[in-house]
Protein backbone atom coordinates (compact mmCIF):
# COMPACT_ATOMS: atom_id res chain seq x y z
CA UNK A 1 0.00 0.00 0.00
CA UNK A 2 1.54 3.28 -0.59
CA UNK A 3 -0.22 6.46 0.38
CA UNK A 4 0.51 10.19 -0.27
CA UNK A 5 -0.21 12.44 2.86
CA UNK A 6 -0.08 16.47 2.51
CA UNK A 7 0.56 18.69 5.11
CA UNK A 8 1.71 22.46 4.88
CA UNK A 9 3.46 21.95 8.06
CA UNK A 10 5.85 19.01 8.85
CA UNK A 11 8.56 18.38 11.59
CA UNK A 12 11.02 19.95 12.57
CA UNK A 13 8.22 22.92 11.78
CA UNK A 14 6.45 24.17 14.90
CA UNK A 15 3.05 23.64 14.97
CA UNK A 16 0.13 21.52 16.16
CA UNK A 17 -0.55 20.38 12.73
CA UNK A 18 2.95 18.91 12.34
CA UNK A 19 3.07 17.12 15.11
CA UNK A 20 -0.26 15.57 14.62
CA UNK A 21 1.08 14.42 10.82
CA UNK A 22 4.70 13.36 12.37
CA UNK A 23 2.52 11.24 14.95
CA UNK A 24 0.30 9.89 12.13
CA UNK A 25 3.11 9.03 9.37
CA UNK A 26 5.50 7.25 11.93
CA UNK A 27 2.48 4.74 13.06
CA UNK A 28 1.40 4.24 9.77
CA UNK A 29 4.91 3.45 8.48
CA UNK A 30 5.62 1.02 11.35
CA UNK A 31 2.05 -1.01 10.48
CA UNK A 32 3.82 -1.59 7.19
CA UNK A 33 2.33 1.67 4.78
CA UNK A 34 4.84 3.27 2.15
CA UNK A 35 4.13 6.51 3.17
CA UNK A 36 5.12 9.74 0.91
CA UNK A 37 4.58 13.15 2.26
CA UNK A 38 4.32 16.29 0.55
CA UNK A 39 5.07 19.20 2.80
CA UNK A 40 6.76 22.71 3.05
CA UNK A 41 10.61 23.43 4.36
CA UNK A 42 9.49 24.77 7.75
CA UNK A 43 7.76 27.95 7.73
CA UNK A 44 5.32 28.57 10.43
CA UNK A 45 7.22 31.57 12.43
CA UNK A 46 9.14 34.16 10.82
CA UNK A 47 10.64 34.66 13.83
CA UNK A 48 11.69 31.10 14.26
CA UNK A 49 14.35 28.58 11.50
CA UNK A 50 15.60 25.32 11.69
CA UNK A 51 17.10 23.25 9.54
CA UNK A 52 15.12 20.86 7.24
CA UNK A 53 16.27 18.92 3.92
CA UNK A 54 14.12 19.18 1.16
CA UNK A 55 14.39 15.60 0.35
CA UNK A 56 14.67 12.45 2.94
CA UNK A 57 13.90 9.00 2.54
CA UNK A 58 14.83 6.43 4.93
CA UNK A 59 12.67 2.99 5.16
CA UNK A 60 9.05 3.12 4.31
CA UNK A 61 9.29 6.71 4.53
CA UNK A 62 10.22 9.89 1.40
CA UNK A 63 9.46 12.93 2.61
CA UNK A 64 9.19 16.13 0.03
CA UNK A 65 9.62 19.55 1.64
CA UNK A 66 8.72 22.59 -1.08
CA UNK A 67 10.27 25.94 -0.08
CA UNK A 68 7.79 28.71 0.24
CA UNK A 69 8.04 32.62 0.49
CA UNK A 70 8.56 33.73 3.81
CA UNK A 71 5.49 35.15 5.64
CA UNK A 72 4.27 36.51 8.91
CA UNK A 73 0.61 35.21 8.97
CA UNK A 74 -0.75 38.05 6.68
CA UNK A 75 -3.70 36.98 4.10
CA UNK A 76 -2.47 37.60 1.19
CA UNK A 77 1.68 36.38 2.24
CA UNK A 78 -0.21 32.99 3.16
CA UNK A 79 -1.77 32.96 -0.19
CA UNK A 80 1.56 33.71 -2.16
CA UNK A 81 2.68 30.76 -0.03
CA UNK A 82 -0.23 28.63 -0.60
CA UNK A 83 -0.52 28.66 -3.92
CA UNK A 84 3.20 27.75 -4.49
CA UNK A 85 2.96 24.83 -2.11
CA UNK A 86 -0.37 23.76 -4.65
CA UNK A 87 1.69 23.93 -7.78
CA UNK A 88 4.87 22.44 -6.41
CA UNK A 89 3.14 19.89 -5.19
CA UNK A 90 0.98 19.04 -8.03
CA UNK A 91 4.03 18.82 -10.17
CA UNK A 92 5.91 16.75 -7.68
CA UNK A 93 3.06 13.76 -7.40
CA UNK A 94 1.81 14.01 -11.59
CA UNK A 95 3.98 10.95 -12.43
CA UNK A 96 3.91 9.11 -9.32
CA UNK A 97 1.44 6.28 -8.70
CA UNK A 98 -0.33 5.75 -4.79
CA UNK A 99 -3.10 4.23 -3.60
CA UNK A 100 -4.80 6.69 -1.66
CA UNK A 101 -4.67 10.44 -0.49
CA UNK A 102 -4.45 11.69 3.00
CA UNK A 103 -4.62 15.56 3.63
CA UNK A 104 -4.65 16.78 7.01
CA UNK A 105 -5.68 20.71 7.01
CA UNK A 106 -7.11 23.59 8.67
CA UNK A 107 -7.54 26.18 6.38
CA UNK A 108 -9.06 24.51 3.64
CA UNK A 109 -6.71 24.51 1.21
CA UNK A 110 -3.85 21.72 1.89
CA UNK A 111 -7.60 19.74 1.62
CA UNK A 112 -8.64 20.90 -1.72
CA UNK A 113 -5.10 20.37 -3.03
CA UNK A 114 -5.93 16.38 -1.59
CA UNK A 115 -9.18 16.81 -3.75
CA UNK A 116 -7.37 17.66 -6.84
CA UNK A 117 -5.27 15.00 -6.65
CA UNK A 118 -7.65 12.72 -5.71
CA UNK A 119 -9.75 13.52 -8.52
CA UNK A 120 -6.97 13.42 -11.17
CA UNK A 121 -5.42 10.32 -10.29
CA UNK A 122 -8.95 8.81 -9.37
CA UNK A 123 -7.82 7.42 -5.93
CA UNK A 124 -9.93 7.57 -2.56
CA UNK A 125 -8.99 10.33 -0.22
CA UNK A 126 -9.30 10.44 3.63
CA UNK A 127 -9.31 14.17 5.07
CA UNK A 128 -8.16 15.35 8.48
CA UNK A 129 -9.45 18.26 9.09
CA UNK A 130 -8.51 20.23 12.05
CA UNK A 131 -10.38 24.13 11.81
CA UNK A 132 -13.74 24.98 9.35
CA UNK A 133 -11.76 27.70 7.31
CA UNK A 134 -15.05 28.98 5.86
CA UNK A 135 -17.26 29.34 9.06
CA UNK A 136 -14.22 31.09 10.53
CA UNK A 137 -13.72 33.75 8.13
CA UNK A 138 -17.06 34.44 8.12
CA UNK A 139 -16.15 35.79 10.98
CA UNK A 140 -13.14 37.67 11.20
CA UNK A 141 -13.70 39.33 7.18
CA UNK A 142 -15.35 42.47 6.77
CA UNK A 143 -18.58 42.68 4.99
CA UNK A 144 -16.71 43.76 1.89
CA UNK A 145 -14.49 40.83 1.89
CA UNK A 146 -17.10 38.24 2.73
CA UNK A 147 -19.40 39.15 0.02
CA UNK A 148 -16.81 38.98 -2.90
CA UNK A 149 -14.97 35.71 -1.31
CA UNK A 150 -17.20 34.03 0.45
CA UNK A 151 -19.38 32.73 -2.22
CA UNK A 152 -15.96 31.32 -3.94
CA UNK A 153 -14.77 29.49 -0.93
CA UNK A 154 -18.54 27.48 0.05
CA UNK A 155 -17.42 26.58 -3.67
CA UNK A 156 -13.95 25.28 -2.93
CA UNK A 157 -15.33 23.86 0.49
CA UNK A 158 -18.46 21.76 -1.20
CA UNK A 159 -16.38 20.19 -3.81
CA UNK A 160 -13.31 19.35 -1.73
CA UNK A 161 -15.51 18.01 1.16
CA UNK A 162 -17.54 16.01 -1.34
CA UNK A 163 -14.99 14.60 -2.66
CA UNK A 164 -13.83 12.78 0.41
CA UNK A 165 -15.55 9.54 1.51
CA UNK A 166 -14.17 9.98 5.02
CA UNK A 167 -13.54 12.96 7.15
CA UNK A 168 -11.43 13.00 10.57
CA UNK A 169 -12.59 15.90 12.45
CA UNK A 170 -10.43 17.15 15.38
CA UNK A 171 -13.35 18.26 17.30
CA UNK A 172 -16.71 16.54 18.02
CA UNK A 173 -17.52 20.26 17.54
CA UNK A 174 -17.33 20.59 14.32
CA UNK A 175 -19.80 17.39 14.08
CA UNK A 176 -23.06 19.19 13.03
CA UNK A 177 -21.38 22.00 10.65
CA UNK A 178 -20.69 18.98 8.10
CA UNK A 179 -23.17 16.72 8.78
CA UNK A 180 -25.82 19.11 7.90
CA UNK A 181 -23.67 19.58 4.62
CA UNK A 182 -22.24 16.65 3.64
CA UNK A 183 -24.29 13.71 4.38
CA UNK A 184 -22.60 10.93 2.37
CA UNK A 185 -19.47 10.95 4.13
CA UNK A 186 -18.21 8.50 6.93
CA UNK A 187 -17.12 10.47 9.54
CA UNK A 188 -14.64 9.94 12.56
CA UNK A 189 -13.38 11.76 15.73
CA UNK A 190 -9.77 11.43 16.55
CA UNK A 191 -8.67 14.20 18.89
CA UNK A 192 -5.38 16.34 19.06
CA UNK A 193 -3.45 14.50 21.87
CA UNK A 194 -0.61 14.36 24.34
CA UNK A 195 2.91 14.23 22.51
CA UNK A 196 5.69 11.95 24.51
CA UNK A 197 7.47 15.31 25.61
CA UNK A 198 4.71 16.46 27.56
CA UNK A 199 3.88 12.65 29.23
CA UNK A 200 7.60 12.31 30.42
CA UNK A 201 6.81 16.05 31.86
CA UNK A 202 3.49 15.14 33.55
CA UNK A 203 3.74 15.42 37.50
CA UNK A 204 3.96 11.91 39.43
CA UNK A 205 2.55 13.68 42.92
CA UNK A 206 0.90 16.40 44.26
CA UNK A 207 2.80 19.26 44.71
CA UNK A 208 1.33 22.62 46.56
CA UNK A 209 2.74 25.74 45.38
CA UNK A 210 4.71 27.75 48.44
CA UNK A 211 6.13 31.18 48.83
CA UNK A 212 5.41 32.72 45.80
CA UNK A 213 4.25 36.26 45.97
CA UNK A 214 3.01 36.82 42.23
CA UNK A 215 1.82 34.08 40.23
CA UNK A 216 3.83 33.09 37.42
CA UNK A 217 1.04 32.60 33.92
CA UNK A 218 2.54 31.23 30.49
CA UNK A 219 1.14 31.22 27.52
CA UNK A 220 2.44 29.73 24.80
CA UNK A 221 1.31 29.66 20.89
CA UNK A 222 -0.07 31.33 18.01
CA UNK A 223 -0.37 35.01 18.78
CA UNK A 224 -3.39 36.11 16.12
CA UNK A 225 -7.07 37.14 15.83
CA UNK A 226 -7.90 34.25 16.77
CA UNK A 227 -6.56 34.03 20.18
CA UNK A 228 -7.55 37.21 20.84
CA UNK A 229 -4.61 37.39 23.72
CA UNK A 230 -4.22 41.75 22.67
CA UNK A 231 -7.59 42.06 23.91
CA UNK A 232 -7.06 40.11 26.95
CA UNK A 233 -3.77 40.26 28.37
CA UNK A 234 -3.04 43.75 28.72
CA UNK A 235 -6.63 44.51 31.16
CA UNK A 236 -5.74 41.35 32.83
CA UNK A 237 -2.11 42.25 33.52
CA UNK A 238 -3.40 45.78 34.28
CA UNK A 239 -6.05 44.79 36.89
CA UNK A 240 -3.69 41.93 38.44
CA UNK A 241 -0.61 43.77 38.25
CA UNK A 242 0.13 43.16 41.78
CA UNK A 243 -0.82 39.35 41.42
CA UNK A 244 0.96 38.11 38.21
CA UNK A 245 3.65 38.32 36.15
CA UNK A 246 2.30 37.02 32.08
CA UNK A 247 5.17 35.14 29.92
CA UNK A 248 3.65 35.24 26.42
CA UNK A 249 5.93 32.92 24.10
CA UNK A 250 5.05 33.10 20.22
CA UNK A 251 4.49 34.83 17.16
CA UNK A 252 1.98 35.84 14.87
CA UNK A 253 -0.28 38.58 13.00
CA UNK A 254 -1.39 40.46 16.50
CA UNK A 255 2.12 40.57 18.06
CA UNK A 256 3.07 44.06 17.19
CA UNK A 257 -0.78 45.01 18.71
CA UNK A 258 -0.39 43.21 21.87
CA UNK A 259 3.34 44.37 21.78
CA UNK A 260 2.51 48.09 21.80
CA UNK A 261 -0.80 47.50 24.23
CA UNK A 262 1.77 46.17 26.53
CA UNK A 263 4.64 48.34 26.60
CA UNK A 264 3.61 50.33 29.73
CA UNK A 265 3.03 47.10 31.62
CA UNK A 266 6.81 45.70 33.53
CA UNK A 267 4.38 42.53 34.30
CA UNK A 268 4.53 41.16 30.77
CA UNK A 269 7.12 39.68 28.84
CA UNK A 270 6.77 38.51 25.11
CA UNK A 271 9.65 36.14 24.04
CA UNK A 272 9.74 34.51 20.56
CA UNK A 273 8.98 30.47 19.57
CA UNK A 274 11.41 28.47 21.03
CA UNK A 275 11.89 24.77 20.66
CA UNK A 276 9.72 22.37 22.42
CA UNK A 277 13.36 21.65 25.18
CA UNK A 278 13.08 24.91 26.13
CA UNK A 279 9.59 25.17 26.19
CA UNK A 280 9.12 22.72 28.64
CA UNK A 281 11.24 24.55 30.90
CA UNK A 282 9.65 27.53 30.61
CA UNK A 283 6.36 25.51 31.35
CA UNK A 284 8.44 23.97 34.68
CA UNK A 285 8.46 27.52 35.66
CA UNK A 286 5.06 28.27 35.33
CA UNK A 287 2.28 28.79 38.04
CA UNK A 288 -0.85 28.57 35.66
CA UNK A 289 -0.98 27.58 32.36
CA UNK A 290 -3.18 30.36 30.10
CA UNK A 291 -5.67 29.65 26.66
CA UNK A 292 -7.85 32.07 25.42
CA UNK A 293 -9.54 32.23 21.98
CA UNK A 294 -11.25 35.46 20.48
CA UNK A 295 -15.07 35.68 20.89
CA UNK A 296 -16.40 34.34 17.61
CA UNK A 297 -19.12 32.07 16.52
CA UNK A 298 -16.65 29.80 14.62
CA UNK A 299 -14.19 29.27 17.98
CA UNK A 300 -17.26 27.67 19.92
CA UNK A 301 -16.75 24.72 17.62
CA UNK A 302 -12.88 24.28 18.03
CA UNK A 303 -10.76 22.18 20.89
CA UNK A 304 -7.61 23.56 20.67
CA UNK A 305 -4.72 21.33 20.35
CA UNK A 306 -2.45 23.78 23.12
CA UNK A 307 -5.12 22.11 25.80
CA UNK A 308 -3.86 18.90 25.45
CA UNK A 309 -0.18 19.28 26.32
CA UNK A 310 -1.20 22.16 29.12
CA UNK A 311 -3.42 19.44 30.87
CA UNK A 312 -0.86 17.00 30.97
CA UNK A 313 1.72 19.33 32.59
CA UNK A 314 -0.50 19.05 35.83
CA UNK A 315 -0.74 22.81 36.51
CA UNK A 316 -3.56 25.06 37.10
CA UNK A 317 -4.94 25.85 33.26
CA UNK A 318 -7.14 29.47 33.21
CA UNK A 319 -8.65 29.45 30.08
CA UNK A 320 -10.53 31.85 28.12
CA UNK A 321 -13.24 30.05 25.89
CA UNK A 322 -16.87 28.90 25.08
CA UNK A 323 -18.68 26.47 23.21
CA UNK A 324 -17.54 23.14 22.94
CA UNK A 325 -13.84 23.56 24.60
CA UNK A 326 -15.41 25.27 27.49
CA UNK A 327 -17.52 21.78 28.09
CA UNK A 328 -14.52 19.74 27.12
CA UNK A 329 -12.48 20.97 29.94
CA UNK A 330 -14.97 21.48 32.53
CA UNK A 331 -15.55 17.38 31.76
CA UNK A 332 -12.15 16.59 31.23
CA UNK A 333 -9.58 19.06 32.81
CA UNK A 334 -9.33 19.37 36.95
CA UNK A 335 -8.53 22.29 38.40
CA UNK A 336 -9.38 24.54 35.25
CA UNK A 337 -10.58 27.90 35.47
CA UNK A 338 -13.12 28.82 32.62
CA UNK A 339 -14.31 32.16 31.81
CA UNK A 340 -15.71 33.71 28.88
CA UNK A 341 -13.50 34.87 26.18
CA UNK A 342 -12.89 38.28 26.63
CA UNK A 343 -14.70 38.99 30.00
CA UNK A 344 -12.11 40.63 32.20
CA UNK A 345 -14.13 40.14 36.00
CA UNK A 346 -14.87 36.61 34.84
CA UNK A 347 -11.43 35.85 33.52
CA UNK A 348 -10.44 37.71 37.71
CA UNK A 349 -13.26 35.53 39.59
CA UNK A 350 -12.00 32.12 37.78
CA UNK A 351 -8.47 33.22 38.90
CA UNK A 352 -9.28 32.98 42.43
CA UNK A 353 -10.98 29.47 42.02
CA UNK A 354 -8.01 27.98 41.12
CA UNK A 355 -6.26 25.78 43.70
CA UNK A 356 -2.41 26.56 43.60
CA UNK A 357 -0.87 23.40 43.14
CA UNK A 358 0.35 20.71 40.68
CA UNK A 359 -1.05 17.38 40.49
CA UNK A 360 -1.12 14.25 37.89
CA UNK A 361 -4.22 14.08 35.41
CA UNK A 362 -3.65 10.29 35.34
CA UNK A 363 -7.26 9.45 33.19
CA UNK A 364 -7.10 12.50 31.06
CA UNK A 365 -3.07 11.32 30.27
CA UNK A 366 -4.55 7.92 29.45
CA UNK A 367 -7.35 8.63 26.91
CA UNK A 368 -5.65 11.76 24.63
CA UNK A 369 -1.86 9.68 24.48
CA UNK A 370 -1.19 10.99 21.11
CA UNK A 371 0.78 7.71 20.49
CA UNK A 372 -2.56 5.78 21.41
CA UNK A 373 -4.81 7.98 19.39
CA UNK A 374 -2.70 8.06 16.17
CA UNK A 375 -2.52 4.80 16.43
CA UNK A 376 -6.00 4.08 16.29
CA UNK A 377 -6.62 6.45 13.43
CA UNK A 378 -3.59 5.09 11.32
CA UNK A 379 -5.58 1.29 11.94
CA UNK A 380 -8.70 3.60 10.20
CA UNK A 381 -7.00 4.97 6.99
CA UNK A 382 -5.30 1.88 6.19
CA UNK A 383 -8.55 -0.07 6.75
CA UNK A 384 -10.24 2.64 4.16
CA UNK A 385 -7.96 2.42 1.90
CA UNK A 386 -8.58 -1.41 1.42
CA UNK A 387 -11.81 -1.24 1.74
CA UNK A 388 -12.21 1.53 -1.26
CA UNK A 389 -9.31 -0.56 -3.51
CA UNK A 390 -11.00 -3.81 -2.18
CA UNK A 391 -14.40 -2.19 -3.88
CA UNK A 392 -13.02 -0.97 -6.71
Amino acid sequence: MKLLVLSFYFSPDLSAGSFRCRALVDKLVEKGVEVEVVTTLPNRYSSYETEAQEFESSAGLTVRRIPIPQHKSGMIDQTKAFFRFYRKAKELTRHHKYDAVFATSSRLFTAFLGARISKAKAIPLYLDIRDIFVDTLNDVLSAKLSTVMLPVLKQIESYTFSRARRINLVSEGFKSYFQSRFRKTEYRYFTNGIDSEFLEASPKTRVPFTGNTKLKVVYAGNIGEGQGLHKIVPQLASQLKDRIDFTIIGAGGRLDELTSRVAELDNVEIKPPVKRTELLSEYKKADILFLHLNDYEAFKKVLPSKIFEYAALGKPLWAGVSGYAAQFLNENVANCGVFYPGNVNEGINVLSSLQLVEEPRAEFIERYSRQRIMSDMAVDVISFVNEECNAQ
